[in-house]
């Protein structure tokens, strides 16, 4: 597993470990680990189908069927004096069977084609750790179970699918993929994660982020702004409490107004679009050619010139152009320069300069 795969399968593993306040004695942090529990049998049975046994994951891989299978999960132990146990992070090559400790599992590996260089793999996992406790004591039901569970597949000499957004050719195939408990996607085209968050094709770690926070889909600026509102007596509980809460509260107290600056947001890479030949870009000089179509203001506008201050994208796929007006009055109202309006237009409506 490259180091780009295992920043987002540890994100994924940690998620939830523990959060703010960080400390044992919140209501939050008494009971641990919402997503991808799999519990041993008798206890998940004993919940009439709302807790998880079992997962499943199913891609598709094209150009060679080989394929590299990882369980990984976090096992915990009772802590003497704590309200937390321990959390061990476990990671197993499928399929098999396995044991650590006071937990057990079994897991299937299957690889059929279903098309010419066209492959789906099938991931089944299973715990079978024995368990006569109460089906009301979850915390010893947890003790047994494998949290955080997640599946990473690494192809060797094939490609993955992405079951999101694929190719026209293989949709019927990738509609034939039924995965459970778990939602797979891309994370490079050679590697697979079988996740228990819902997330994109391709997720990545922002650079800006100085590290764990444990909750990978919070903002870290928001989250570090709230540490340092912590009082002393309430940093020290929680860096009593736990290991990694102690590197998070020291990590966190360290940060500069300069490091705090740069989690405020980013804008990551350039958009550009082509129209009738001609490439626009942010800081491109135009004129404004409103079509019969626009609005009064856009009328208003029509044969001045103005920058692209930015290309944007809607959830419906169209692109528009954001522009300063150059004798826009409102200019000088932002901050640092910065414009009072930005207007949009569509790309047929600007004509660079």
């Amino acid at each position: 597993m490259n180091d780009a795969v295992r920043k987002i399968a540890d994100a994924v593993l940690y998620e939830g470990y523990l959060l703010y306040p960080y400390r044992a004695s919140s209501v939050k942090n008494r009971q641990r680990w919402n997503f991808g529990v799999l519990y041993p049998r008798a206890y998940a049975e004993a919940q009439r189908g709302n807790d998880r046994w079992t997962l499943r994951a199913e891609v598709l891989v094209t150009g060679a069927p080989d394929v590299d299978v990882l369980l990984r999960f976090i096992q915990l132990t009772p802590r003497p004096g704590s309200p937390w146990q321990e959390a061990t992070a476990r990671e197993v090559s499928l399929p098999g069977t396995f044991a650590f400790d006071a937990v057990e599992g079994w897991a299937d590996v299957r690889i059929e084609e279903v098309g010419e260089g066209v492959w789906r793999v099938t991931v089944d996992v299973e715990n079978r750790t024995p368990y006569d406790g109460h089906p009301d004591d979850r915390d010893s039901a947890l003790l047994g179970s494998f949290a955080s569970a997640h599946v990473v597949l690494m192809a060797r000499g094939g490609a993955f699918v992405s079951l999101l957004d694929p190719p026209a050719a293989l949709a019927g195939a990738v509609a034939g993929c039924k995965s459970e408990g778990v939602y797979p996607v891309l994370v490079g085209h050679e590697a697979m994660l079988a996740s228990p968050i819902i997330l994109y094709d391709h997720p990545r770690i922002a650079p800006e982020s100085r590290g764990d926070l444990f909750d990978g889909t919070e903002i870290d600026e928001i989250l570090s702004l709230r540490i340092m509102t912590l009082t002393d007596e309430e940093k020290r509980e929680a860096s009593a409490g736990d290991e990694r809460a102690r590197r998070l509260i020291e990590r966190t107290d360290a940060l500069t107004a300069e490091d705090l600056f740069g989690m405020h947001g980013a804008i990551r890479g350039e958009r550009t679009v082509t129209v009738r030949g001609v490439t626009l870009r942010s800081g491109d000089r135009v004129r404004l050619r409103p079509r019969g179509s626009a609005d009064i203001m856009d009328m208003a506008l029509a044969g001045k010139t103005a920058i692209i201050a930015s290309i944007e994208q809607d959830f419906e796929d169209r692109i528009h152009v954001a522009v300063l007006v150059d004798d826009d009055p409102g200019r000088d109202l932002g901050a640092s320069g910065q414009p009072g309006h930005r207007f949009f237009f569509s790309p047929e409506e600007v004509e660079r300069l």
